[in-house]
């Protein structure tokens, strides 16, 4: 998993390589974007995009359309031809919301960036929370992820 960022080594690959396993979706050289921001750049792309004027703490930029679970191998012909890389989408944090969550959660800045790009990233395999359901799917296998690397709630580091 190739990570394209704009603050390296602020989240870790295999994050994203251990929710692609959890999702039965096991395919080689994918690529996707980390771009760290401004409260105010996240609340402009958020009134712009979703009609919302406020600043959230993530936005998910999916470049492939399918369903969760299996879909990325029907994708072999979005490859990009000179690198061959698979580009999922883009994943845009808002640093200063994720320090002050960090904070109020009771847990490392490590722990909320990456449960913030892990939720994004699985907007970008195709996941919702439309229902609640779907918001339990996704936290559950966010939780997961983040347990295997000790990142886990309210733990003050």
């Amino acid at each position: 998993m190739k990570i394209y960022t704009n603050k390296n080594g602020a989240i870790k690959s295999e994050l994203f390589d251990e929710a692609l396993a959890l999702t039965k979706n096991q395919v080689e050289n994918l690529a996707v974007g980390v771009e760290f921001v401004s409260a105010f750049k996240i609340k402009a792309l958020n009134k712009r995009i979703r009609g919302i004027n406020k600043v959230t703490d993530v936005l998910s930029f999916p470049m492939l359309e399918g369903e969760k679970f299996e879909f990325l191998q029907a994708c072999e012909e979005e490859r990009d031809p000179f690198s061959s890389e698979l580009y999922l989408g883009d994943i845009v944090i808002c640093l200063r919301r994720a320090k002050k969550q960090a904070k109020d959660f009771g847990h490392s800045l490590e722990r909320e960036l990456a449960f913030l790009a892990l939720h994004g990233f699985l907007h970008l395999l195709g996941f919702d929370h439309m229902k609640p359901e779907e918001e339990k799917e996704m936290q559950s296998l966010a939780e997961k992820v983040l347990a295997k690397f000790g990142l886990t709630r309210g733990k003050d580091v």
